[in-house]
Protein backbone atom coordinates (compact mmCIF):
# COMPACT_ATOMS: atom_id res chain seq x y z
CA UNK A 1 0.00 0.00 0.00
CA UNK A 2 1.36 3.37 -1.00
CA UNK A 3 -0.61 6.44 -0.04
CA UNK A 4 0.14 9.90 -1.38
CA UNK A 5 -1.45 13.25 -0.76
CA UNK A 6 -3.53 14.70 -3.58
CA UNK A 7 -2.80 12.14 -6.26
CA UNK A 8 -5.27 12.38 -9.10
CA UNK A 9 -4.56 10.31 -12.19
CA UNK A 10 -0.79 10.44 -11.83
CA UNK A 11 -0.47 14.01 -10.50
CA UNK A 12 2.65 14.54 -8.42
CA UNK A 13 2.40 15.25 -4.73
CA UNK A 14 2.52 18.98 -4.17
CA UNK A 15 0.26 19.67 -1.21
CA UNK A 16 -0.77 18.41 2.17
CA UNK A 17 -3.33 19.90 4.51
CA UNK A 18 -2.97 21.14 8.05
CA UNK A 19 -6.31 21.30 9.85
CA UNK A 20 -7.91 21.29 6.42
CA UNK A 21 -5.87 24.19 5.03
CA UNK A 22 -3.87 23.28 1.88
CA UNK A 23 -0.11 23.80 2.17
CA UNK A 24 2.52 23.53 -0.55
CA UNK A 25 5.34 20.99 -0.45
CA UNK A 26 8.76 22.09 -1.72
CA UNK A 27 9.03 19.31 -4.27
CA UNK A 28 7.76 15.82 -4.90
CA UNK A 29 8.46 12.99 -2.45
CA UNK A 30 10.03 9.79 -3.78
CA UNK A 31 7.82 6.89 -4.75
CA UNK A 32 8.36 3.18 -4.28
CA UNK A 33 10.95 1.89 -6.74
CA UNK A 34 13.02 5.08 -6.71
CA UNK A 35 16.50 5.29 -5.22
CA UNK A 36 16.66 7.08 -1.90
CA UNK A 37 17.71 10.69 -2.23
CA UNK A 38 20.78 12.13 -0.58
CA UNK A 39 20.43 14.59 2.29
CA UNK A 40 22.41 16.10 5.12
CA UNK A 41 20.92 16.09 8.61
CA UNK A 42 22.34 16.32 12.12
CA UNK A 43 22.23 13.94 15.05
CA UNK A 44 23.31 14.57 18.62
CA UNK A 45 25.91 12.31 20.18
CA UNK A 46 26.89 12.78 23.83
CA UNK A 47 30.44 11.78 22.91
CA UNK A 48 30.81 13.69 19.63
CA UNK A 49 28.33 16.55 19.90
CA UNK A 50 26.54 17.50 16.68
CA UNK A 51 27.33 15.03 13.89
CA UNK A 52 26.34 15.44 10.23
CA UNK A 53 24.60 12.44 8.70
CA UNK A 54 23.95 11.81 5.02
CA UNK A 55 22.30 9.00 3.11
CA UNK A 56 25.71 7.32 2.76
CA UNK A 57 25.94 7.12 6.57
CA UNK A 58 22.82 4.96 6.88
CA UNK A 59 23.64 1.27 7.31
CA UNK A 60 23.31 -1.15 4.39
CA UNK A 61 20.19 -2.81 5.77
CA UNK A 62 16.47 -2.07 5.63
CA UNK A 63 15.75 1.41 7.00
CA UNK A 64 12.63 3.15 8.22
CA UNK A 65 12.48 6.94 7.86
CA UNK A 66 9.60 8.28 9.93
CA UNK A 67 9.14 11.97 9.08
CA UNK A 68 7.33 14.31 11.48
CA UNK A 69 6.88 18.09 11.82
CA UNK A 70 7.83 18.37 15.54
CA UNK A 71 8.20 15.98 18.45
CA UNK A 72 6.56 18.66 20.62
CA UNK A 73 3.16 17.77 19.16
CA UNK A 74 0.91 14.91 20.18
CA UNK A 75 0.70 13.03 16.87
CA UNK A 76 4.44 13.34 16.18
CA UNK A 77 5.44 12.12 19.61
CA UNK A 78 2.89 9.30 19.42
CA UNK A 79 4.14 8.29 15.95
CA UNK A 80 7.70 8.07 17.27
CA UNK A 81 6.69 6.17 20.40
CA UNK A 82 4.54 3.76 18.36
CA UNK A 83 7.35 2.93 15.96
CA UNK A 84 9.81 2.62 18.85
CA UNK A 85 7.55 0.09 20.56
CA UNK A 86 6.56 -1.85 17.46
CA UNK A 87 10.11 -2.08 16.10
CA UNK A 88 11.53 -3.66 19.26
CA UNK A 89 11.10 -7.17 17.85
CA UNK A 90 13.21 -6.46 14.78
CA UNK A 91 16.44 -6.02 16.75
CA UNK A 92 19.43 -5.15 14.58
CA UNK A 93 17.72 -6.36 11.36
CA UNK A 94 16.58 -2.83 10.54
CA UNK A 95 17.64 0.76 11.21
CA UNK A 96 14.95 3.26 12.14
CA UNK A 97 15.06 7.06 12.20
CA UNK A 98 12.70 9.87 13.04
CA UNK A 99 13.41 12.97 10.97
CA UNK A 100 12.14 16.39 12.12
CA UNK A 101 13.28 20.00 12.26
CA UNK A 102 13.47 19.88 16.06
CA UNK A 103 16.86 20.83 17.47
CA UNK A 104 19.06 17.76 18.07
CA UNK A 105 19.22 18.62 21.78
CA UNK A 106 15.42 18.61 22.03
CA UNK A 107 15.28 15.30 20.14
CA UNK A 108 17.79 13.81 22.57
CA UNK A 109 15.82 15.09 25.58
CA UNK A 110 12.60 13.62 24.11
CA UNK A 111 14.25 10.22 23.61
CA UNK A 112 15.53 10.19 27.17
CA UNK A 113 12.19 11.22 28.66
CA UNK A 114 10.18 8.74 26.57
CA UNK A 115 12.59 5.78 26.59
CA UNK A 116 13.08 5.85 22.82
CA UNK A 117 15.83 3.35 22.03
CA UNK A 118 14.77 1.61 18.81
CA UNK A 119 14.54 4.79 16.73
CA UNK A 120 17.44 7.21 16.19
CA UNK A 121 16.83 10.93 15.64
CA UNK A 122 17.89 13.04 12.67
CA UNK A 123 17.41 16.82 12.72
CA UNK A 124 16.83 18.80 9.53
CA UNK A 125 16.97 22.14 11.36
CA UNK A 126 20.09 23.61 9.74
CA UNK A 127 19.56 23.39 5.99
CA UNK A 128 16.20 21.70 5.52
CA UNK A 129 18.23 19.40 3.24
CA UNK A 130 16.10 16.31 3.88
CA UNK A 131 12.86 18.25 3.48
CA UNK A 132 13.96 19.83 0.21
CA UNK A 133 15.59 16.75 -1.31
CA UNK A 134 12.78 14.39 -0.30
CA UNK A 135 9.97 16.84 -1.18
CA UNK A 136 8.71 16.84 2.41
CA UNK A 137 9.28 20.49 3.38
CA UNK A 138 6.08 22.49 3.85
CA UNK A 139 6.94 25.83 2.26
CA UNK A 140 4.66 28.00 4.37
CA UNK A 141 5.66 26.51 7.74
CA UNK A 142 9.27 25.45 7.11
CA UNK A 143 8.34 22.20 8.89
CA UNK A 144 8.38 18.70 7.47
CA UNK A 145 5.19 17.02 6.33
CA UNK A 146 4.24 13.73 7.96
CA UNK A 147 5.29 10.61 6.11
CA UNK A 148 7.07 7.29 6.24
CA UNK A 149 9.59 5.76 3.87
CA UNK A 150 11.03 2.25 3.94
CA UNK A 151 14.32 1.59 2.16
CA UNK A 152 15.80 -1.77 1.28
CA UNK A 153 19.43 -2.62 2.00
CA UNK A 154 20.52 -1.20 -1.35
CA UNK A 155 18.83 2.17 -0.77
CA UNK A 156 15.73 1.74 -2.90
CA UNK A 157 12.42 3.07 -1.56
CA UNK A 158 10.08 0.10 -1.17
CA UNK A 159 7.28 1.90 0.68
CA UNK A 160 6.34 5.56 0.60
CA UNK A 161 3.53 7.26 2.45
CA UNK A 162 2.90 10.99 2.60
CA UNK A 163 0.04 11.58 5.00
CA UNK A 164 -2.52 13.84 3.36
CA UNK A 165 -3.61 15.64 6.56
CA UNK A 166 -0.58 16.50 8.70
CA UNK A 167 -2.52 15.92 11.93
CA UNK A 168 -3.37 12.30 10.97
CA UNK A 169 -1.30 9.20 11.78
CA UNK A 170 0.47 7.13 9.12
CA UNK A 171 -0.60 3.56 8.30
CA UNK A 172 1.45 1.75 10.95
CA UNK A 173 0.42 -1.76 9.91
CA UNK A 174 1.23 -1.12 6.24
CA UNK A 175 4.66 0.24 7.19
CA UNK A 176 5.41 -2.78 9.37
CA UNK A 177 4.22 -5.09 6.58
CA UNK A 178 6.74 -3.45 4.24
CA UNK A 179 9.47 -3.92 6.86
CA UNK A 180 8.45 -7.55 7.39
CA UNK A 181 9.00 -8.24 3.69
CA UNK A 182 12.54 -6.84 3.88
CA UNK A 183 13.47 -8.35 7.22
CA UNK A 184 12.28 -11.83 6.15
CA UNK A 185 10.09 -12.18 9.22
Amino acid sequence: MIRYAHTNEGDEVSQVTFLGKPLQLAGDPPRAGERARDFTAVRFSPEEGLVEVSLADLPAKPCLLSVVPSLDTNVCSQQTKTFNERLAGYGPAIAAYTVSVDLPFAQNRFCGAEGIDNVAMLSDYQRRSFGTSWGMLIDELQLLARGVFVLDASGVVTYAEVVDEVTDHPSYDAVLGALDELANR
